[in-house]
């Protein structure tokens, strides 16, 4: 049997909702076969982080090489990455084994409010990581601080993702959900805008939902589908798991990753029928 496979690079997160733990629960639902390389263990839960442990470069470089290895992925995705050392060393691995349908989601800073990168390692994302990329997937906050532009309108927004895609040579979605009137996001693709609209969803637990919405298009990616309807499919996916208005944890909780899983593979009582 063949399986299509995806590969995601990111923080460990302790209480499932976001990091890799959001990523291989939005591959697994998607049908693809996820594998993961650890940057950071992160003790967090719904209200916030508490401590972060980065590994060392050398051990990242042990996974990220011990999977390219050996299963090459269709489709690589990178989230939480704290050090400018670890993301050169992810940089020149992907570049060594020449990776296609890289998606990077600029993690900076966490639902909660805590910053998950070094100062420093975010110009050395820019120079290392965002010109191999298929397609970036910064939010507002995270879009100003790499296209130097203020974003407070849907002109803004163009301006900075089409600045991004000329300065990066990728793809760029720029997510609007930081904008309190709607969810919309902009898609910038070979010189064309696409903007995919949405209706803000009323749910305060929202932990992970950038994970999540990447994970999503690097799974749709590694199935074949081309990058518009990719973002199409994520987005649906991720309305999807939104509106099933799971409410775990005393903060902003955890989407329900796995609401589109059958119900039929489980009987009334929870119990495996299979």
């Amino acid at each position: 049997m063949k399986i299509h496979t995806a590969f995601t690079i990111a923080g460990s997160d302790s209480s499932g909702g976001a990091g890799i733990q959001a990523d291989i629960k939005t591959m697994t639902v998607h049908g693809v076969y996820a594998m993961s390389a650890i940057t950071a263990l992160t003790a967090q839960n719904t209200t916030g982080v508490n401590d972060v442990m980065e590994v060392s470069e050398a051990f990242l470089k042990q996974q990220l090489e011990s999977v390219l290895t050996d299963i090459r992925p269709d489709a690589v995705k990178t989230g939480m990455i704290p050090s400018a050392g670890l993301i050169r060393v992810i940089g020149e691995t992907l570049r060594k084994y020449q990776i296609t349908n890289l998606v990077v989601d600029p993690v900076m800073v966490a639902t909660s409010g805590s910053k998950l990168i070094q100062e420093e390692a975010i110009e050395t994302m820019k120079t290392e990581l965002l010109p191999l990329a298929t397609l970036i997937t910064p939010n507002i906050p995270e879009a100003e601080v790499l296209s130097g532009h203020k974003i407070q309108t849907k002109e803004d927004m163009e301006t900075a993702a089409e600045q991004m895609a000329r300065q990066f040579g990728c793809s760029v979605l720029l997510k609007g959900g930081h904008c309190l009137e709607d969810a919309n996001d902009l898609l910038v693709s070979g010189g064309t805008k696409k903007w995919f609209y949405g209706q803000r969803i009323d749910n305060p637990n929202t932990h992970g939902t950038g994970c999540t919405l990447s994970s999503a298009i690097a799974s749709n990616l590694a199935k074949g589908y081309p990058l518009e309807e990719s973002v199409r499919r994520a987005k649906c996916y991720l309305s999807g798991a939104l509106a099933a208005m799971l409410d775990l944890g005393r903060g902003s909780g955890p989407l329900h990753h796995a609401y589109a899983i059958d119900p039929a593979c489980l009987d009334t009582a929870g119990h495996d029928t299979l």
